[in-house]
This record gives structure tokens, C-alpha cells and sequence, in this order.
């Protein structure tokens, strides 16, 4: 009797803290809706390449844009491991991404936001294998910055979207 009754009391809990799921509605809610009205500026070099692919993939635009997202990448590899003879055995590739989300009703920054993750790579005696995993490394590291983007802009387009009533 006990144990019912708190679970009954953290039901109540839960039920008022105002936690609602993100994405409700599915595809025709606020939050996909909106998401499919968002354009990609074109961005810069290769990482620029692969993040746009990767935002496109995840925000499946329509083609009627409503908002541009507007991006600076700065995509960097630094030693980390070095040995005596000064060569280096591991490196960190670092993205970070600066961001803005624009009406293109009235060209106001709705969202200026930053974005970013890094990845460790193993710097090996074959120059092709460690070409290969610096390059996949990037392509990782698109795909989380991108995540990364697109639960931001899905979060404030929850926050100022208007109460259904």
C-alpha cells in the first residue's frame, strides 16, 4: 500500500513539472513542421561539404524555406602525443560551428548560437590509414555537430511556438 501510494505521488509530480515530448504530433507537429522550412546556407570547404549533407539529411527540408541557417565552421587537427623525436602519435580534430537562424520574413537572428565536439585519431606509420581516420574523423564529427544544431533550433521552436489551444 505504501509503494502505491508513492508511486501515485511521483506520478503527480511528474504530471505538473511541465516536461512535454519534443517532436509530439510526429511529422505534422510544430517542431517537424517547422524544421522542414529551414535552408542551408552554403558553407565553406570540405567540412563545410559534409555538414551541410548532414543538416539536410536530418531536417528533410520541403522547399518552401521560411528560415536560413547561416554557419562558420572552424575545423582544426592538433598533436597530442609526441615522442622524442618529435613526431606525433596521436591528434584531436576539433569542429565548432557558429550558427544563426534567420527569418527570411524579415531577416531578423532569431538564434545565434555555437556548436562544436572533437575526436581522437591515432596517428600510425601509414600516411593513407592515418588520412583515412582524419577524414573519418570529420565525417563523425558532422553528424554530432549537426545533431547538435538541429535539437537547438528544435528546442527554441518549441519554446516560442504559440500554446495550442
Amino acid at each position: 500500500m505504501i509503494r502505491l501510494a508513492g508511486l501515485a505521488a511521483a506520478m503527480l509530480a511528474l504530471s505538473g513539472c511541465g516536461l512535454h515530448p519534443l517532436y509530439s504530433g510526429g511529422s505534422s507537429g510544430t517542431v517537424a513542421s517547422a524544421l522542414t522550412q529551414v535552408e542551408v546556407a552554403p558553407i565553406q570547404g570540405k567540412a563545410g561539404w559534409l555538414m551541410a549533407n548532414a543538416l539536410r539529411d536530418r531536417l528533410h527540408s520541403d522547399g518552401t524555406p521560411r528560415y536560413r541557417l547561416e554557419m562558420k565552421l572552424d575545423d582544426q587537427i592538433a598533436g597530442l602525443g609526441v615522442r622524442r623525436d618529435n613526431s606525433v602519435t596521436r591528434e584531436r580534430r576539433t569542429l565548432r560551428a557558429r550558427y544563426q537562424l534567420v527569418d527570411l520574413s524579415n531577416g531578423s537572428v532569431l538564434l545565434d548560437a555555437a556548436a562544436g565536439s572533437d575526436a581522437g585519431i591515432d596517428v600510425v606509420n601509414s600516411e593513407y590509414a592515418t588520412i583515412a581516420a582524419e577524414n573519418t574523423a570529420l565525417e563523425r564529427l558532422s553528424n554530432t555537430v549537426a545533431d547538435q544544431i538541429v535539437a537547438r533550433i528544435a528546442t527554441y521552436v518549441q519554446r516560442t511556438a504559440p500554446e495550442p489551444q
